[in-house]
């Protein structure tokens, strides 16, 4: 049973969870709606990084996807690998043009959001990744062996 300032805790986590899920729900949106709409400074950083004018829009409706999966709770675990997916490939990106730290560093960090507010906003999540505790307790409550 859970004590009142366990109950506590779980909604200040589920409430910064939701606060970061939504700065980085925000972020992709609007990077995946800049590529439909191709301002000049967007064309201009993709074409820097090897990618012609005319992948921007398939590239930002794939963004958009992602996140849409992302937001919607019972499909959010795999909104977040394809995330992390969509991101790592914008560090390869800026690897393979040698930029600078922060430039590869940026997705990683954001990887790091998603998975974050996530984690703190899904029961499921913390019951996996948890090795001890209350949520770690049930982590295999579904997957009994029957002999």
């Amino acid at each position: 049973m859970r004590s009142a300032s366990t109950d506590g805790n779980s909604k200040k986590m589920v409430m910064t969870g939701r606060i970061l899920t939504s700065l980085a729900v925000l972020f992709m949106l609007m990077d995946g709606v800049m590529k439909l709409f191709k301002p000049a400074f967007v064309v201009e950083a993709s074409s820097q990084m090897g990618y012609p004018e005319a992948m921007l829009p398939g590239i930002g409706v794939a963004l958009i996807i992602c996140t849409a999966i992302y937001i919607i709770p019972r499909t959010s675990i795999f909104g977040a690998i394809l995330l992390t997916g969509y991101l790592g490939g914008a560090v390869a990106s800026q690897v393979r043009i040698a930029a600078g730290w922060f430039e590869v560093a940026f997705p990683v960090l954001f990887a790091a959001l998603i998975w974050s507010g996530l984690w703190l906003r899904d029961q499921r999540l913390q019951s996996l990744l948890t090795l001890s505790g209350e949520a770690g307790e049930n982590r295999h409550a579904g997957f009994v062996a029957t002999h």
